[in-house]
């Protein structure tokens, strides 16, 4: 008697069938040219393989965002290395404690840093509050590169809405874990910062750069200049903190030296309050929900 089939099995095996039963056989294990390719990890970490893994790192947060109907973010970047404020205040009492000049002023500067991260959580809790009212193809999600300081704090501050968010971390020497408040499966991890810079911009719908270092100037620069060269559309691209970036670059030299033309200055915007961030975003789009 014939058995009954199952009408909804595939024809054909799922390929990670094939490579869960290959993985479980020692003897293929040992020899290499009897593994599948794209179970071989050797063949497929070799450099004559780069593009392919390329393409695997542009894919899989590609694929893992669209089926949580995530398409459109707020970016928010900034110094991985800002505590809150209540670590701050912690560690300024130690150093006052310590008595040494050096210590205290190092504190002093860390509790005036703290400041940014209780901003970014703010800001992001604020956008995951006002979104909650949305369709979920038009909600705006919180994007950061899932690190700690001002990343950690853009997750948090989402969370805390009860909101998902994504993190887009990348592998150093020196490991950098997901903070604790990303969504774990919208935590992805990269190899190649062009790569993940680039899905940074996928589903940008605006960019938030708090005071940071090399990594948070790299990322803005990158964005102003695909908007700058209309390689991509126009947003929001909000520089949180004006002290701050003003005191860092001062933008006005650029244009009486002819490098950018006057209109250039109108790509981003200074803001310093969250409520004035997400009010530039709104404004931006005609959305009617900035005030809860």
């Amino acid at each position: 008697m014939q058995s009954i089939q199952d009408l909804k099995a595939p024809s054909l095996p799922h390929a990670w069938a094939e490579t869960h039963t290959e993985f479980h056989d020692a003897g293929m294990l040992e020899q290499q040219a009897s593994r599948l390719a794209f179970a071989d990890p050797e063949f497929l970490l070799r450099r004559e393989t780069r593009g392919i893994r390329f393409q695997l790192e542009m894919l899989k947060p590609d694929l893992a965002q669209t089926e949580a109907n995530i398409e459109h973010t707020v970016v928010v970047f900034g110094s991985a290395r800002f505590p809150d404020m209540a670590m701050a205040q912690a560690q300024l009492q130690v150093a006052e404690l310590s008595g040494q000049p050096q210590d205290i002023a190092q504190a002093e500067t860390g509790v005036r840093n703290a400041q940014h991260y209780e901003n970014a959580r703010v800001f992001s809790r604020l956008v995951a509050q006002s979104c909650s009212c949305l369709p979920d193809d038009e909600k705006l999600y919180i994007c950061t590169g899932g690190g700690p300081g001002i990343m950690e704090a853009a997750n948090r501050g989402a969370q805390e809405a009860g909101a998902p968010s994504v993190a887009l971390n990348i592998a150093l020497p020196h490991e950098q874990h997901p903070n604790p408040y990303v969504t774990p499966e919208l935590s992805f991890k990269f190899h190649y910062f062009a790569l993940r810079k680039m899905h940074f911009m996928m589903r940008a719908k605006a960019l938030v750069a708090f005071p940071g270092g090399f990594g948070t100037l790299d990322e803005l620069f990158e964005v102003m200049t695909l908007v700058q060269t209309r390689k991509a559309r126009p947003v929001p691209i909000l520089l949180f903190g004006s002290d701050y970036w003003k005191r860092l670059i001062n933008m006005d030299v650029l244009v009486e030296e002819g490098t950018i033309s006057k209109d250039d200055l109108k790509l981003f915007r200074y803001v310093d309050t969250p409520e004035a961030a997400w009010q530039v975003i709104c404004d931006f789009y005609q959305l009617n929900i900035s005030k809860l």
